[in-house]
């Protein structure tokens, strides 16, 4: 496990890189790094991870451009609103998650890592859930999203859930 705090800099070149190729191939959408390698304080196994969010009629030609450029990874957790793709070249282990906008996968991308970033008791839990016993760890990673993005819909002074 790594610090992200040592990961940022070059996440955010990585972020900016991918912003311009994808900008250059003619995809639409807003590229935004999330993952614990987005948060100051968390902790990550030293890669990166990107959400692209685009307006839903775009979403399956963003994906056929992506597949252009881009390793398909995880074919098997594929959904109507998310696809997941590798990128091949980047410093860092980097991947790319493709939602549309306001779909499920969006909130559930976008809220909870505002959230943890956001939250102190939230990154200490999140620090928790990757320094636990790694058998389990994708189901409990699951069920710690599902509970923060429950947390934002009862609480109307926290997170927006369509964010902008």
């Amino acid at each position: 496990m790594q610090r992200s705090d040592d990961l940022l800099p070059t996440a955010r070149t990585i972020l900016a890189a991918e912003r311009e190729r994808l900008a250059a191939l003619g995809v639409g959408g807003d590229l935004e790094l999330v993952g614990g390698s987005s948060v100051p304080g968390a902790l990550t196994r030293g890669d990166v991870d990107l959400h692209l969010r685009v307006e839903p009629a775009l979403l399956a030609a963003a994906v056929r451009t992506l597949r252009t450029v881009y390793d398909v990874v995880h074919p098997e957790i594929w959904q109507p609103t998310l696809a997941t793709f590798a990128v091949p070249d980047a410093p860092l282990p980097t991947g790319v998650a493709v939602t549309p906008v306001g779909s499920e996968h969006d909130v559930r991308f976008t809220v909870t890592w505002r959230r943890v970033a956001a939250e102190p008791a939230l990154l200490a839990e999140y620090n928790a859930l990757k320094t636990g016993d790694a058998a389990g760890y994708e189901e409990r990673k699951s069920a710690f999203f599902d509970r923060v993005v429950a947390g934002a819909r009862a609480d109307p002074g926290g997170p927006p859930l369509s964010p902008a």
